[in-house]
């Protein structure tokens, strides 16, 4: 979502995509997700990485043996070694538990030229040595306005999250549940809000996905989601710093009918906090509702999936093509060892 995020179709984000392509080709997944721990000191209502079924249901995120001190240093390097991705995205849990290995691990995977991602709730302090490592950009993952994120995310509230991100340059990103959407002006608020905010270069919206057969508070209705698309079509063009495509909003309203279809789904690979266990289909685990995914990255990729070249050709026929060589390519590799 690095890229994608400044518009689909830049000569920069082109120049990732062919990257990506690359990589495709020789059978590997330009993307890497990494649940880095399985600790997190929020409970957050609709957490889908704390969902009994996350893990295929054998087992949940909480229970998963995880890894402290140099153990996770080298266990994510030989991750690296093994995948060899373009972008890792450091999720949890909550990454900032583990910031002292991550104070070693960031620059590593910078001097690889590796783009990062990392999602938290900045519920601790992010630590001020983070600001000049290259190619890093730190989301804080914010449940709405103040009272809402607040009875959410406690102990991680407003003004711990305000203190914490103090002279960092980041990304808020807010899932749009329906609680929020049943105040008319709530999402331009939270937009006004948070753009006055010198530490903030770029906002998100997600919205809130679904497991199939999932009954919550937290789910859209169909009338909520054709609102929420219509007022982000309109607000994006009045708050700069709310970046995300529009190919991707419209995406969206039709989202991919399957992760077998979801082009972010089968360019991304997602290990636990045992730094083993592969999570499938997509980021989200267990069953989810693909009809009903609100995704960011899934929109952004599902955007360029749909660009076509020259007006003819569809990104995402190549993608498919391309998807078809690098998987008889990786058949042919033998199995690494075991880290």
């Amino acid at each position: 979502m690095r890229n994608l995020s400044r518009g689909c179709y830049s000569g920069r984000n082109m120049q990732g995509i062919f990257s990506a392509w690359g990589r495709i080709l020789t059978g590997y997944s330009p993307l890497l997700s990494i649940e880095i721990t399985r600790e997190c000191p929020l409970r957050c209502p609709g957490c889908y990485a704390y969902g009994d079924d996350h893990l295929g249901g054998d087992l949940t995120l909480r229970e998963v043996r995880d890894f402290k001190g140099q153990a996770l240093v080298d266990g994510v390097m030989a991750l690296v070694d093994r995948h060899r991705p373009l972008h890792v995205s450091i999720v949890g849990g909550e990454p900032l538990v583990r910031y002292r290995e991550l104070n070693t691990i960031l620059p590593l995977l910078a001097a690889r030229r590796i783009h990062v991602q990392l999602v938290t709730s900045a519920v601790r302090e992010i630590p001020g040595e983070w600001r000049g490592i290259p190619r890093l950009s730190i989301v804080v993952s914010i449940d709405g306005l103040q009272p809402e994120h607040d009875a959410r995310r406690t102990p991680a509230t407003y003004d711990r999250v305000l203190r914490h991100i103090a002279g960092h340059s980041l990304t808020v990103h807010c899932t749009v549940t329906r609680q929020q959407v049943n105040r008319p002006g709530y999402i331009e608020e939270f937009l006004r809000f948070w753009s006055a905010r010198g530490e903030i270069d770029k906002i998100w919206f997600s919205l809130y996905t679904p497991q199939l057969g999932e009954v919550s508070a937290e789910r859209l209705k169909p009338i909520d989601r054709e609102r929420v698309i219509a007022d982000l079509l309109a607000l994006r063009l009045r708050y700069p710093k709310l970046t995300v495509p529009q190919g991707a909003i419209e995406a969206y309203a039709e989202p991919p009918r399957s992760p077998d279809e979801c082009v972010f789904a089968r360019t991304t690979t997602t290990i636990s906090a045992d730094l083993t266990t592969k999570i499938t289909p997509c980021q989200f685990g267990g069953a989810p509702d693909c009809e009903n995914c609100g995704c960011l990255a899934s929109a952004a990729f599902t955007a360029v999936a749909r660009h076509q070249i020259f007006g003819i050709i569809p990104v995402g026929s190549i993608f498919t093509g391309s998807m078809k060589v690098g998987d008889r390519l990786r058949r042919m590799r033998p199995e690494p060892a075991p880290a």
